[in-house]
C-alpha cells in the first residue's frame, strides 16, 4: 500500500486534534456540574447561585492554560433545539430606508409604489428596491427617480439628471450600508446583554439579520432589546391646565356628533370624568386638585368648562383626569389610539401637541384595573425635540440612593452638556419628558439648571430593564426600524429531552451497525466498526474546528452518515468476495477489491455531496446543521472507510495473520442471484404510474399539511398535566383567535400538542408576540388542565415565501447538478436521464405518501424545511445507489461490447444486488431507530428518509436502469432507420 506513512500520520493527527477540541466540551460539562452541585439547596438548583459560581471562575485558568471563558468558546456548540434558547431573524425596513432617502416624499404615486413593493415582497423573492422601482415606473412612467432622491447632501453620488438605474444602484448601496450599521448596533447590544456563545450573522442577499442566543429564557426581554430603535429625545410636557381646554373642545365636538347621529357609542370616541372621586388614590385633599384649581379662578373659561364636562352625558370611563395628567385603562389603549389618531380629532389640538404613553402601567388597583399614563408632549418647530440622543456619550445602570430603585445615569458630550444646561435653565418648574422610541420613561420636574451634561432616567424599572436600557443607549440607535420576522424559543426541558433522544438514536444506530458488520463480515466487520468510531470522532472534531453548531437534525445527520459510511465498506467487501470467488489469493483479492470499489465509492459520494452542498447553501438553522454534518461525514467516511480500513487490513495481511471477509452465514448469500429485472420493467412502470397518479389526484383534492416555515404563522408546543384532545383545544382556540387559520395536532404523546395559527401574523407591532401568546393562553386557560409552553416559533409571510421558493430551487439545482455530473462522468445522456427520472420518481412517491396519509398516521406529515432536507438527502442517497450500478454496467460493457443492453444491465444488477440489499437494509434499520427514538422534532424527517430509502432501492432496479435499456434500444433503432434511409 502506497503512502502508508502519510495515512498513519493523518489518522493520528486528525484523531488527536479531534480529541483535543472535544476535551474542552468534557471539561466544560464537569465545571457546569460542579456549579449545579454548588447551587443545589434542598434538592433545588438556585439559578442565581449557579451563575455566580460560573461568573467567579470566568477568567480563571481551568484547563491547559485556558480560562473558563476560553473553554466555553472551544466546546461543541449546541443548537437551540438541544440547549434551549432563542432564534430570531430581524428584518431591516427597506421601505423606511427608501422613504428617508427620498426625504419622506408625500407624492401619492411614490407612497403607493412603496406599499405595492411591500406586498410584493411577501409573495415573491427578490430585491425590495427593484420591486419599488418597477411599481413606481408603472404609476409614474414619465417621472425620474432623481427628482425624489437627489439633494445637496448626496450630490457626490447622484445628480438631479442621474438616470433611474444610477439612482436604483445608489439606493441599493445605501440600503446595504444601513443593514451593516443595523448589524453592528445589534451586535453591540447582544454583547452587552451577556449571552453565552451568541451567534449573529447577515443573511447575504437579503435585508435580514439572523441571531441565535443559546440558553436565553426571557424572550420578552430579548424582543424589546432587539427591536427598540433607541431613538432618545427630550421634550417639554404640556401641563394639565394648558392642554385641558382642548379636551373641552373635543367634548363639544363629540356632543354635536352625538346629537346629530345618536350614535356616539359606536364611534370609539370617549372622554374622562373630571371628578376626584373617580380616582381617590390620586386626589389632592388639600384643595389643590386640578378641578379645584380650575374652579377657583385660574381662568374663568376653564372653570365653566370643567362644570360643563362634569354635567355632560358624553363622558365615559376611558380617561381618568388627574392633576398629574391623563390615565387610561390598559385594555382601552386601542380605542384611545383610534380616537386620537382620527384626522378630524387632530385638528382640534395644536400641531405641536402629541400624546405618548409611559413605558409601563402603574400597579393594578384593588379591582385589578391597570392604568397607564398618557402624556401630552410639546414638540418644537418641525416637530423637533429639545435635545436628541446623539449627545449621549455614556450610560450605566445604578441604584438611586434616595429611592433605592434602579435608574439609568447618562453623561452627555460637551455640546450636549451646554445645550442641556440651557434647556434646564429655561424650564425650571416645568417637566421634561425623556422619551425612547416614542415611549415616555420619565418626566421629572426641573428644579434648577443642570450643568455638566449629566441626567438620569428613573421609572418603575427592574435591575435587568435598567441594564438593558443603558446597554441600548451605549450601543446607539438603529438607523431604521427592524422587526422580528422569524423567531423560535425552545425551553431547556425540551432541549434536554432532545439531547437524550438524540444520544439514544446514535447509540442505537451504532449498536445495529456493530452487530451487523461483525455478524456478516467477520474480521473485516471489526475493521469497519473501527472506521465508524473514528468517523464519528472526526465529525465532532470538525464541528468544533469550524465553529459549527450541533443540532438535533445534525445528530440525525451523524446517524445517517453512520449508515451510509457502511456502504463504502460493503462495496469493498463485496468486491473482495467476488475476487476471492474468482480464485484470487487473499492479498491480491484485497488489492483488486479496493481498486475496483474505489471508483464506485468516489462517484457515489460525489453525487451525495452535491445534494449536501445545495442544502448548505439554501438551508437555515437546524437544516444547515443537518447539511454540515452530512457533508463533513462524507469527507471523513471516505478517509476512514477507504484509507484507514485498507491500512489496517493491509498491515494484518502482510504479517501473515488470518483475516476473513465473510462468515459462514454470508459466504454464499446472494451468490447465485440471477433475476431478470429488466423484463419486469413495464409492470414497474405501471405500478409507479398508478401510485403517482393517485398521489397527484390527492395533491389537488386533499393537498398537504404545510409547516409554519412554509405558510407563515405562530407555533406553540404545549405540554399538559393530563391527556387532552386536539379537538377540544381547537374549539377553545377558535373562539379567541378570530379570522385566523388555526390547527392543533398531537405532538409526541397524548399530553403534548402543537398549535399553529396565522393570528395577527402580519402585524408588525413590537409587542405582537406577547399579545398572540396571551391570546392563546386565554383559550388554554379555559381547559381544566395545567400546561407549560415548551417552545414557540414565528415565521412571517415574507420569510415563509422565501423558504418555500428556496426549497423548490434547491431541489431543482440539486437534480440539475447530479444530472450534469453523471452525464460528464459516464459521457452518455442515457445514464444522466435515467438517474434524473428515478430521482423525480422518488420525490413524487414521497409526496404521494405525504398527501395520502396525512391525518392518518400518528404523527404529523408537514411539508417543511426538514422535509426538504430529507428529500435532498434521498436525492443524494438514491443516486448513490444508482451510480454504483452504473459503474458496474459501464465495466460490463467494456468487457462484453457485443452484448445487448438488457443483458448487460441485468448482469450488473445481479452482481451488485448483495451490496444494494445490504446497504439499503442497514440504512433502513438506522432510520427506523431515528424514527422511533429520535424525538418528535425529527420524526417527519426520519419518516421521509425511510420512504425515500425504500423508494430509492426500488427505483434503482426498476426505473433508472430499465430506462437506460429503453434509451439504448430507441437510440439503436433510430440509427438503423437512418442507415436504411441513406
Amino acid at each position: 500500500m502506497q503512502n502508508r506513512g502519510l495515512i498513519i500520520f493523518l489518522t493520528i493527527a486528525f484523531s488527536a486534534v479531534s480529541l483535543y477540541y472535544l476535551s474542552f466540551t468534557f471539561v466544560s460539562r464537569q465545571i457546569e456540574q460542579k456549579a449545579v452541585d454548588f447551587a443545589t439547596v434542598d434538592g433545588k438548583v438556585n439559578v442565581s447561585r449557579k451563575q455566580a459560581y460560573l461568573d467567579s471562575i470566568w477568567n480563571e485558568k481551568v484547563f491547559l492554560w485556558s480560562t473558563y471563558k476560553e473553554v466555553k468558546e472551544q466546546e461543541v456548540k449546541l443548537g437551540l433545539d438541544l440547549k434551549g434558547g432563542m432564534h430570531v431573524t430581524m428584518e431591516v425596513s427597506a421601505a423606511e430606508v427608501v422613504r428617508i432617502l427620498a426625504g419622506n416624499s408625500p407624492d401619492p404615486n411614490f407612497q403607493k409604489a412603496l406599499q405595492l413593493a411591500q406586498k410584493e415582497q411577501m409573495t415573491k423573492q427578490g430585491n425590495f428596491v427593484d420591486f419599488f422601482y418597477d411599481n413606481f415606473k408603472k404609476l409614474s412612467p414619465n417621472t425620474q427617480l432623481a427628482s425624489f432622491f437627489a439633494n445637496s447632501s448626496n450630490q457626490s453620488s447622484i445628480k438631479f439628471n442621474s438616470s433611474d438605474r444610477d439612482v436604483v444602484n445608489y439606493i441599493k448601496g445605501e440600503l446595504e450600508k444601513t443593514i451593516d450599521l443595523s448589524f453592528e448596533v445589534l451586535r453591540r447590544r447582544i454583547d452587552a446583554y451577556g449571552a453565552v456563545q451568541p451567534n449573529i450573522q447577515r443573511l447575504q442577499g437579503t435585508n435580514r439579520i439572523q441571531i441565535e442566543l443559546p440558553g436565553v429564557d426571557d424572550p420578552k426581554r430579548v424582543r424589546k432589546l432587539l427591536q427598540g430603535v433607541a431613538k432618545l429625545e427630550f421634550y417639554q410636557v404640556w401641563e394639565m391646565q394648558d392642554f385641558y381646554p382642548y379636551f373641552i373642545q373635543l367634548n363639544d365636538y363629540l356632543v354635536k356628533q352625538e346629537n346629530a347621529k345618536k350614535d356616539l357609542q359606536k364611534s370609539d370616541s370617549v372622554l374622562a370624568k373630571l371628578d376626584a372621586k373617580t380616582n381617590p388614590g390620586k386626589t389632592d385633599t388639600t384643595g389643590n386638585s386640578l378641578a379645584d384649581q380650575l374652579a377657583k379662578g385660574k381662568g374663568g373659561d376653564s372653570a365653566q368648562a370643567a362644570s360643563k364636562v362634569n354635567e355632560s352625558s358624553t363622558l365615559t370611563k376611558l380617561f381618568t383626569i388627574t392633576q398629574g395628567g391623563l390615565l387610561v385603562n390598559v385594555k382601552d389603549t386601542v380605542k384611545v389610539n383610534a380616537l386620537l389618531s382620527r384626522p378630524d380629532v387632530r385638528t382640534l389640538f395644536p400641531q405641536n401637541l402629541t400624546f405618548m404613553y409611559d413605558s409601563k402601567p402603574a400597579e393594578a388597583d384593588a379591582k385589578g384595573t391597570q392604568l397607564i399614563a398618557l402624556n401630552a408632549i410639546k414638540k418644537g418647530r418641525n416637530q423637533s425635540a429639545l435635545l436628541s440622543g446623539e449627545v449621549i456619550s455614556s450610560a450605566r445602570s445604578n441604584i438611586d440612593p434616595v429611592t433605592g430603585k434602579p435608574e439609568v445615569s447618562m453623561q452627555m458630550n460637551a455640546a450636549g452638556g451646554r445645550n442641556w444646561a440651557r434647556i434646564t435653565a429655561q424650564n425650571i418648574g416645568k417637566r421634561i419628558a425623556i422619551v425612547l422610541d416614542n415611549v415616555v420613561y420619565s418626566a421629572p420636574q426641573v428644579q434648577g439648571e443642570i450643568p455638566g451634561g449629566s441626567s438620569s432616567i428613573s421609572g418603575n424599572f427592574t435591575i435587568e430593564e435598567a441594564k438593558d436600557l443603558a446597554n441600548i443607549l451605549v450601543a446607539g440607535k438603529m438607523p431604521v426600524p427592524t422587526r422580528i420576522v422569524e423567531e423560535e424559543v425552545v425551553g431547556p426541558t425540551l432541549g434536554q429531552e432532545a439531547i437524550n433522544k438524540g444520544m439514544l438514536s446514535i447509540f442505537g444506530g451504532l449498536l445495529v451497525i456493530i452487530l451487523f458488520m461483525v455478524g456478516y463480515y467477520s474480521s473485516s466487520g471489526w475493521v469497519a466498526n473501527i472506521a465508524v468510531f473514528l468517523n464519528i470522532l472526526m465529525i465532532l472534531g470538525v464541528l468544533v474546528q469550524f465553529d459549527a453548531v450541533l443540532t438535533l437534525p445534525g445528530i440525525a445527520g451523524i446517524v445517517l452518515t453512520i449508515g451510509m459510511a457502511v456502504d463504502a465498506n460493503v462495496l469493498i467487501n463485496e468486491r473482495v468476495k467476488d475476487e476471492l470467488r474468482a480464485g484470487q489469493p487473499l492479498l491480491a483479492a484485497t488489492t483488486e477489491g479496493y481498486r475496483a470499489a474505489s471508483v464506485s465509492i468516489l462517484d457515489a459520494n460525489i453525487t451525495t455531496l452535491l445534494a449536501g452542498f445545495v442544502l448548505l447553501w439554501f438551508g437555515v438553522g437546524p437544516v444547515k446543521g443537518f447539511a454540515f454534518t452530512l457533508v463533513a461525514g462524507i469527507f471523513t467516511s471516505l478517509f476512514t472507510s477507504v484509507l484507514v480500513t485498507r491500512l489496517l487490513i493491509d498491515s494484518r495481511l502482510r504479517k501473515g495473520k488470518s483475516f476473513n471477509f465473510f462468515t459462514s452465514f454470508s459466504k454464499n448469500l446472494f451468490k447465485n442471484v440471477n433475476y431478470d429485472f429488466v423484463s419486469k420493467r413495464k409492470i414497474a412502470y405501471i405500478v409507479s404510474a398508478v401510485i403517482i397518479g393517485a398521489g397527484i389526484v390527492s395533491m389537488f383534492v386533499r393537498g398537504f399539511d404545510y409547516g409554519v416555515d412554509f405558510k407563515g404563522g405562530w407555533t406553540y408546543v404545549v405540554q399538559f398535566d393530563k391527556a387532552v384532545t386536539s379537538g377540544e383545544v381547537d374549539n377553545l382556540l377558535e373562539s379567541v383567535l378570530p379570522n385566523a387559520q388555526t390547527e392543533v395536532k398531537a405532538y409526541g404523546g397524548t399530553n403534548s400538542l402543537q398549535i399553529t395559527t396565522t393570528y395577527l401574523i402580519e402585524d408588525p407591532s413590537e409587542n405582537i408576540a406577547d399579545k398572540v401568546e396571551a391570546t392563546v393562553k386565554q383559550g388554554l386557560d379555559k381547559l381544566n388542565s395545567k400546561y407549560t409552553i415548551l417552545s414557540t416559533a414565528k415565521v412571517g409571510p415574507t420569510v415563509a415565501t422565501d423558504i418555500k421558493q428556496s426549497s423548490i430551487y434547491s431541489i431543482i439545482i440539486a437534480m440539475g447538478a447530479i444530472f450534469a455530473y453523471i452525464w460528464i462522468r459516464f459521457r452518455k445522456w442515457q445514464y444522466a436521464m435515467g438517474a434524473t427520472i428515478a430521482l423525480i420518481h422518488d420525490t413524487l412517491i414521497i409526496l404521494t405518501v405525504y398527501t395520502l396519509f396525512k391525518g392518518i398516521l400518528p404523527f404529523s406529515l408537514d411539508i417543511d424545511q426538514n422535509f426538504i432536507a430529507a428529500v435532498l438527502t434521498i436525492v443524494g442517497f438514491s443516486v448513490n445507489d444508482t451510480v454504483v450500478v452504473f459503474d458496474r454496467v459501464r465495466e460490463t460493457f467494456e468487457h462484453n461490447k457485443g452484448e445487448s443492453p438488457a443483458k448487460v444491465v441485468n448482469q450488473a444488477l445481479n452482481e451488485t444486488f448483495s451490496r444494494t440489499v445490504i446497504t439499503s437494509v442497514t440504512v433502513v434499520v438506522v432510520v427506523i431507530i431515528l424514527l422511533l427514538f429520535g424525538g418528535e422534532t425529527i420524526r417527519g424527517l426520519s419518516f421521509a428518509l425511510l420512504i425515500g430509502v425504500i423508494t430509492g432501492f426500488y427505483s434503482t432496479i426498476y426505473i433508472a436502469l430499465p430506462f437506460v435499456v429503453d434509451a439504448y434500444r430507441d437510440n439503436k433503432d433510430t440509427k438503423e432507420k437512418e442507415l436504411l434511409v441513406k
